[in-house]
């Protein structure tokens, strides 16, 4: 990753960070004034209650104290003590006339409740303007088991009316909420597009790379194949001859590593079955990257525990996936230890590559299989590639209805097991 992509990173955190704060907050803010609407609620009751024993003598003790009668058992009920039972309909009318005056439009149930009989004898539903019964015509008043007479002043929709008040803090948060959202998918977005814009620049750098090496040995080669006196020494007539050979042929196996990488890219793998022996595929696989392995000075050791070995697959993607493994094996190695070793699981036909490389850390390990994806040391890639290869392997192995693994530490090689349904 780029200094500019790790960057575009922390902003991104940041700007999440930032986005949580401001939702955090909005939320706090929705609480207090929910808060404050509730206290200026019950306010307002206590108050229009106040103003009805003043205007209509509920009590019979001079030094009323309305602290100690007024109780709030529950958060939808009011309980005003009563030394007498007054006229149900005139406190309908004034306390209707209370609510209005200080600008509380909620419905509200008046009951009254007779001691004696120890139940509610009277009720009356005030509907105000912003009564909210159309949602629940039907409701209970609870009974308050007291030793003395009392009025009910019950607001079954107390909390929906609170929550009218606060409509427009609601529907400003909800719009921040929904700009913060469209920000955050603004801000992914753009990090999508660079990272693509990235990768792709990635693509075409390791491209031009890879390509410029093997052309310029061929135009050297082709230049001394070129020289009159050539003729005369056979010996460097093959070399040369042979270089190019090589140099072509790993341009065309990387030229065709690319094309089925973007084909796959719109459409899955078409696989054309056929039964063959995996061992012998393996040994033709061995033959491909033998040149990569003796300029090296590598080794190889090939051990099978099965003497049936055939396969029903495609063949050409077994061949292509089992070459790529060995070149990577060879690639990362500076003096290559291959060892092969194949067997069967089940019905798997599984073929293990053991290098003895420079090995992958465990947390790159589920990268390693992604498209243009490259093991680095800090910012420098340990060889040329495309990030190609083990992703088409996967493509092949996940195509098969198979899979692909790998066991790896750092200076310590790696083995990836390749496994294929025999049949």
């Amino acid at each position: 990753m780029t200094i500019r992509s790790k960057t575009l990173r922390w902003l991104i955190l940041l700007s999440t960070l930032i986005v949580a704060i401001i939702v955090a907050v909005q939320i706090y803010w929705l609480q207090r004034i929910y808060r404050v609407e509730r206290r200026q609620f019950n306010n307002n009751v206590n108050k229009s209650i106040k103003n009805l024993y003043r205007n209509i003598k509920l009590t019979k003790d001079s030094t009323f104290i309305f602290s100690k009668s007024v109780e709030l058992p529950v958060l939808t009920s009011f309980v005003a003590r009563i030394d007498r039972i007054p006229d149900i309909d005139s406190i309908s009318v004034l306390f209707s006339k209370e609510l209005t005056d200080y600008n509380l439009l909620a419905d509200c149930n008046i009951s009254i409740y007779d001691a004696g009989q120890k139940k509610y004898t009277e009720s009356r539903f005030i509907d105000m303007p912003n009564s909210y019964n159309q949602y629940s015509t039907e409701f209970t008043v609870p009974v308050f088991d007291k030793k003395y007479s009392y009025i009910c002043f019950h607001f079954p929709h107390r909390r929906l009316y609170i929550i009218t008040q606060m409509i427009f803090w609601i529907i400003s948060t909800v719009s921040l909420l929904l700009v913060l959202i469209g920000f955050g998918i603004s801000v992914f977005y753009l990090y999508k597009q660079r990272f693509l814009n990235e990768t792709q620049k990635d693509f075409v750098n390791n491209f031009t790379h890879e390509f410029k090496t093997p052309l310029s040995v061929i135009k050297i080669a082709a230049g001394v194949l070129q020289q009159p006196t050539i003729s005369a020494n056979p010996e460097k007539l093959r070399n040369y001859a042979n270089i190019i050979q090589v140099q072509t042929a790993h341009l065309q196996n990387q030229l065709s590593r690319m094309l089925s990488v973007a084909y796959t890219e719109h459409s899955s793998l078409v696989l054309k079955k056929e039964t063959f022996d995996a061992n012998a595929l393996m040994d033709q696989a061995i033959s491909n990257i033998k040149p990569l392995l003796e300029e090296k000075s590598g080794s190889l050791s090939f051990n099978s525990r099965e003497d049936d070995s055939l396969v029903t697959a495609d063949k050409s993607y077994i061949l292509v996936a089992y070459t790529n493994l060995l070149e990577n094996a060879v690639k990362y190695s500076l003096k290559p230890g291959i060892i092969i070793s194949t067997y069967i699981d089940g019905n798997d036909f599984c073929t293990s590559v053991r290098d003895n490389g420079i090995g992958i850390e465990k947390k790159q390990h589920r990268k390693i299989f992604k498209k243009f994806y490259r093991v680095t040391d800090g910012e420098i890639h340990h060889a040329k590639g495309f990030g190609l290869g083990l992703n088409f392997v996967k493509q092949i192995a996940d195509a098969h209805k198979g899979s692909i693994s790998l066991v790896s530490e750092p200076g310590e090689g790696s083995t990836f097991t390749i496994k294929i349904p025999r049949s």
